[in-house]
């Protein structure tokens, strides 16, 4: 038989010295605005913020410096132009320092359209790489292909240049003469003030520049098909969805924000190259006739080709002028990127 244990509790109600008197809760004090009041900041957090916000602050300061930079070295420069417009003046001639001929506009067109061509081509290839290594391939595939795509950003440009000029274009020379003869009535393909067997031509340098962005664009779009909720893809797979409706239905309007930005990023490269067009490319001083059997110089190539007029001001402060506007439209370039990328996601939502 156990012992009962009778707890009683006294009744707060009854007076008398025997009765327990029951204190009162203290009120709970109101949440102040102030987020320093209502939790304790740790040192380790204060140091974390100000790192945070001093590498912010840097980078822009930097940017602000780079631009004030060329500004103010092209201005002198700019003065000395007898070009009637420097933006949609065509002839370069930096001979005489006192009075210069300069102008972007064959330039802006090169750059631009090189830089969209290899974009044009390399963003297919990445999407089907990036789709392949997130949903179909094995896993003893995956690891290997993707380190081998990775691997392509590791190779010099100059290495890049060398192969498109002497290994590549010989063997895109019977197809370049195809398309030139077939299909010349289209203006992509005509004639332009290249030679076409040559192979200095923006046709061959676009393709060589679409397999250097090539990596970049697949390692952004890769990572953003990882993120996809695996529970959106097996709910997909659940009502029968075959693996392809999964990729078009799930993956595809879940990281195309990312592939969006990967291809800008791809193009940002792009418009920056150097030697590797600057080996391909053969200049020219006629008009850009917007052929892909066209040749000419963009911002960066005219830049480094020029690098012993650099030791006179006014003769570098007009490649500085061209550098400047590269330098615009890399912003303008990111802008729209980012614009893009908002749009899909207020979209989406």
């Amino acid at each position: 038989m156990t012992d009962r244990l009778d707890v009683t509790t006294p009744d707060p109600t009854k007076s008398g010295s025997g009765a327990a008197t029951a204190a009162p809760f203290p009120e709970p004090e109101p949440l102040s605005t102030d987020p320093s009041k209502n939790s304790t900041v740790r040192p380790g957090d204060r140091i974390f913020r100000f790192l945070s916000e001093g590498s912010g602050v840097l980078i822009v300061t930097l940017i602000a410096a780079i631009g004030f930079f060329l500004v103010w070295r092209a201005v002198p420069a700019l003065a000395r132009n007898t070009e009637n417009f420097f933006l949609f003046g065509g002839t370069w001639n930096t001979s005489d320092p006192a009075a210069m001929q300069f102008g972007i506009f064959e330039l802006l067109q090169v750059t631009v359209f090189v830089s969209v061509f290899a974009l044009v081509l390399a963003m297919p290839v990445a999407l089907g790489i990036a789709i392949y290594l997130t949903q179909y391939a094995h896993a003893r595939v995956k690891g290997p292909l993707a380190y081998m795509v990775d691997l392509l950003a590791a190779v010099p440009s100059i290495i890049y240049g060398v192969w498109g000029l002497y290994v590549l274009a010989p063997v895109l020379s019977p197809f370049a003469l195809w398309l030139n003869e077939n299909l010349s009535w289209f203006f992509l393909f005509k004639t332009g003030n290249a030679s076409v067997a040559g192979g200095g031509t923006i046709f061959t340098a676009g393709i060589v520049l679409a397999v250097m962005i090539l990596p970049i664009i697949t390692a952004v779009t890769r990572e953003v098909f990882v993120q996809t909720p695996r529970g959106q893809i097996e709910a997909a797979l659940a009502l029968g969805a075959t693996r392809w409706e999964v990729v078009r239905t799930t993956v595809l309007p879940f990281g195309m924000s990312g592939y969006i930005s990967g291809a800008m990023l791809g193009l940002g490269r792009a418009l920056g190259e150097t030697i590797a067009l600057l080996i391909i490319l053969r200049g020219t001083q006629t008009a850009f006739q917007w052929t892909l059997f066209d040749g000419g110089y963009t911002f960066a190539s005219l830049i480094a080709s020029a690098a012993s007029e650099f030791n006179n001001e006014y003769k570098a402060g007009a490649y500085i002028a061209a550098g400047l506007v590269l330098f615009i439209l890399t912003f303008v370039v990111n802008s729209l990127a980012r614009a893009a990328v908002a749009g899909k996601d207020r979209s989406a939502s």
